[in-house]
């Protein structure tokens, strides 16, 4: 799979050791607008998925985390490789730990019907709901200073994966 870019803060020189956890997420167009979950708490936006589990693969997590967040059923056969982004910086949480993290992004449709999502309690607590975005208000939102408890690269990372789809005319 192809880079699409890196976000690489270099401010891990001291780190003794890494931590990683990549991730597997959703491009799913409709008639020009994407699916996305947004927070209702903090007023962000990202695509669907999230992180892979021991042993999974990206495209078991896609379908996994996909359905979960968004209660959208992705079609097996639609999937293909978009891109992926590299992260790497130092934890948010550990000042010893180096974060890696590789965001693999699959162009890909869903099945009609919008299911019960599965949500974790954060993600109940946030308020994240399924909507289809236009494009720029997303990356408008996204770039706007919020408080949140999330590292703001994670705003911008979806931001400039929706700046390439447009980039490429998928959007």
């Amino acid at each position: 799979m192809r880079m699409l870019f890196a976000l690489d803060r270099q401010d891990y020189a001291g780190c003794t050791h890494v931590r990683r956890r990549d991730s597997a997420r959703a491009v799913i167009i409709r008639g020009g607008s994407v699916a996305m979950v947004y927070s209702r708490k903090y007023d962000y936006y990202k695509f669907p998925g999230g992180g892979l589990e021991p042993g999974e693969s990206p495209v078991e997590a896609l379908r996994r985390e996909t359905m979960e967040e968004s209660g959208l059923r992705i079609i097996p056969a639609s999937i293909r490789e978009y891109g992926f982004v590299h992260r790497i910086q130092k934890s948010m949480t550990d000042e010893t730990a180096c974060w890696v993290q590789d965001n693999y992004y699959y162009l890909c449709d869903a099945e009609e019907a919008v299911l019960s999502q599965k949500l974790d309690s954060y993600e109940e607590e946030e308020g994240y709901t399924l909507v289809f975005a236009d494009p720029m208000t997303v990356i408008r939102t996204n770039r706007r200073p919020k408080q949140t408890p999330y590292d703001p690269v994670m705003f911008e990372r979806e931001a400039r994966v929706l700046e390439c789809l447009m980039q490429e005319n998928y959007l």
